[in-house]
């Protein structure tokens, strides 16, 4: 889950150009639908990331593309298995 760039860091702490781009590449997804949703999450908040919202952003990439849509269109709630302050932070943001 995530990325060994991201070990052992603050939650808090800004995320580097290196892991971030990494971050871009591992959200590309297969439906259309998502991917609109993740470009406009990066084009808001890529420049101010942090490290937790990118390991909470790696989670919900391990989900299926239509579990991911579910969960943008509120047609399901988040699963306990991955329920983390991190994950949560980072769905939010997506939504907003």
């Amino acid at each position: 889950m995530g990325d060994e760039l991201l070990d052992g860091l603050d939650r808090d702490a800004p995320l580097g150009e290196r892991a971030l781009s990494k971050l871009r590449w591992r959200c590309r997804r297969g439906l259309l639908e998502n991917d609109l949703f993740i470009e406009r999450f990066f084009n808001r908040h890529a420049s101010l990331m942090t490290v937790g919202q990118a390991r909470g952003m790696y989670v919900l990439m391990d989900l299926s593309d239509n579990d991911l849509l579910d969960l943008f269109m509120k047609r399901k709630p988040l699963g306990s298995e991955i329920e983390t302050e991190e994950v949560s932070e980072v769905l939010s943001m997506l939504m907003a």
